[in-house]
């Protein structure tokens, strides 16, 4: 909508809108505000029938209900680069940078990891902070803060003194004293006095950094062999193993986090608790926006962070999810 130039108040007081040679040119979103406050009028509409004439636009009412409730938490705000740019309270376009980069989405919109992090990596080229607004069912909205980290090393690999174990089905039997490396290291889970059990994530990773041989039925079982074993039934073991042997590699202890329903609970070593969950993904993976909202609920209310590791064949993206309150 165009209002003219008597409208160039409204950018100049509230920064609505975008200044052309003929005047200022409103979003829809601004638009049905301005009406919606008695800001401007539209000659031939009320709120209700401008509503119904922008709504054919796709999640036009999504879009306007974050808008709307960014304006009424007292920030200015416009359109794009992504769905808006959102400036510090008491800072308006055309005399300060934006603070945050805005994406809306459904509770029921699946997101798509890939395209997630290239939207991320963007904001932070920018030097913006990148926020997911997610509208639920009954049209309330929860802002997410989204992050990419690249994980600090904590420590270097312990030297680990080579063992030898025997195959159990998927499980590893080995002979191992108390106080040893391995257990300091919180690798295997004790079967008695001299023995520890090792899960098929430890067994690959110790066998990928050469401190242990398995064994069957007298022979040595290639790791190769193990890891097509330790596939059968778990179409997650592939990226699961790589992001586990990432994270031990980098100094962090890493754990199943069954109980928390995701792949690992980590621990920087530092603190008794763990201090982070990890799920691992695939590179082209996506999620509903639901389960991820879960996710973060559940991590934020036993202090944790919530990271998704997506395993692209480059590397590891740690992606992590906070909900904030803007």
């Amino acid at each position: 909508m165009r209002c003219g130039k008597e409208g160039i108040s409204l950018y100049e007081q509230g920064g609505y809108g975008r200044k052309d040679a003929g005047g200022l040119v409103l979003a829809p979103h601004e638009t049905l505000y301005l009406l919606y406050r008695g800001k401007i009028s539209v000659e031939g509409y009320d709120f209700d029938a401008l509503l119904a004439i922008f709504a054919r636009q796709p999640n036009l009412i999504r879009s306007y209900l974050v808008y709307r409730d960014i304006r009424e938490r007292g920030y200015s705000v416009q359109t794009g680069p992504h769905d808006f740019r959102v400036f510090r309270r008491g800072q308006r376009p055309g005399k300060a940078e934006s603070l945050y980069l805005v994406r809306v989405v459904s509770e029921r919109d699946p997101i798509h990891f890939q395209d997630l992090i290239q939207e991320v990596t963007t904001a932070h080229n920018l030097r913006k902070l990148y926020v997911l607004a997610v509208v639920d069912d009954e049209d309330e909205i929860t802002y997410y803060e989204v992050k990419l980290h690249t994980l600090a090393t904590i420590s270097g690999e312990p030297e680990y003194p080579h063992i030898t174990g025997v195959i159990i089905g998927k499980t590893v039997i080995a002979r191992m004293p108390a106080g040893s490396a391995f257990e300091q290291s919180w690798l295997g889970s004790r079967l008695d006095d001299t023995r520890i059990l090792l899960s098929p994530l430890e067994t690959c990773y110790l066998l990928s950094v050469g401190v242990l041989s398995v064994e069957e039925r007298g022979k040595t079982l290639a790791k190769e062999e193990f890891f097509r074993r330790a596939c059968e039934g778990d179409n997650e073991f592939p990226f699961k193993t790589v992001v586990y042997t990432d994270l031990r590699r980098l100094g962090y202890i890493s754990k199943t986090g069954y109980k928390f329903g995701h792949h690992f609970r980590v621990y920087s070593g530092q603190k008794v608790h763990s201090e982070m969950l990890v799920h691992a993904i695939e590179q082209g993976i996506s999620l509903p926006m639901s389960t991820i909202s879960r996710s973060v609920r559940l991590a934020h209310s036993v202090k944790k962070k919530m990271l998704f590791a997506c395993v692209y064949t480059t590397g590891i993206q740690y992606t992590e999810f906070a909900r904030i309150k803007l």
